[in-house]
């Protein structure tokens, strides 16, 4: 009987590792599909927060046209870029075709990791799961677009036009402007996927949504926190990012308070989670 649980458990780690290697192609092929596309992606999307017809700034302006009369952002035309070691940007181009890679790759991924999982749950638990599957590489998708398209062209903005001397001429590094934007875009996709931790939590009995309204407070400090660490040093890039991650906290508290119920309910206990 013991050589029966073995066999069966490293049966499971082949069947793991074929899902893993499966999901590795699928980021190997993305990244590829990027790779061969880089000139593109790198003038219309990489570099697109630094210029004026950003969709953010396009709309920002509009809104600042019909209150002020006049646009609020004024990018410079030019956004020059300097190299400083041999292979900077094959090094960017790698790491922006990987990252890529991931993004693409991520549902794929998720729906690997899903197929792993599925056969052990039953049928109720296996339809929940699908759903939880598909919430989670769209909270994942919907942090990265929120990283490129709120936060990472304000962050940008201010770096641009503040001066200490008009005797300075800019000169940016490239390394720099893309662990800035790994680091705000990849950032946020990662943060997003705080409702699906709370959900984990929940269901194991570790979290309450009590808690969770109880230290409140604390979790917007802790939220200011983390969105000082993924933007610059700036205060309305901090803010821009606490926005939604403060609106992400609200609805992890939504979350698990339904999840709390349900447990409950299908326990046949008492409910209090107020």
């Amino acid at each position: 009987m013991k050589e029966v649980k073995e066999m069966s458990f490293w049966g499971h780690i082949g069947e793991l590792r074929g899902h893993l290697i499966r999901s590795l192609i699928a980021v190997i092929v993305a990244a590829v599909l990027i790779g061969y596309n880089i000139n593109w992606i790198m003038d219309h999307i990489f570099f697109g927060p630094t210029r004026n017809n950003f969709p953010t700034f396009r709309v920002v302006n509009h809104f600042s046209r019909m209150i002020l009369g006049e646009d609020s952002i004024h990018l410079p035309k030019e956004f020059p870029v300097r190299v400083q070691k041999l292979y900077q940007q094959f090094n960017v181009m790698m790491a922006v075709s990987l990252f890529g890679g991931m993004v693409l790759a991520f549902p794929y991924m998720v729906w690997e990791l899903w197929r792993f999982i599925s056969p052990a749950l039953h049928p109720k638990e296996r339809k929940n799961s699908v759903f939880m599957i598909n919430f989670v590489w769209i909270l994942f998708l919907t942090g990265i677009l929120v990283g490129y398209f709120m936060i990472l062209p304000f962050a940008i903005n201010f770096g641009v036009i503040f001066k200490i001397s008009d005797i300075i001429v800019p000169l940016y590094d490239l390394s720099d402007y893309t662990t800035l934007f790994l680091q705000v875009v990849l950032g946020m996709g990662v943060i997003f996927l705080f409702p699906v931790i709370v959900y984990f939590l929940t269901n194991i009995g570790i979290l309450t949504p009590v808690f969770m309204k109880t230290y409140r407070r604390h979790a917007i400090v802790l939220i200011m926190v983390v969105a000082a660490i993924i933007t610059p040093a700036d205060v309305l890039s901090m803010m821009m990012a606490a926005l939604p991650l403060l609106l992400l906290y609200e609805f992890s508290i939504i979350m698990s308070g339904y999840t709390f119920r349900r447990l409950q309910k299908k326990e046949h206990l008492p409910t209090t989670t107020s």
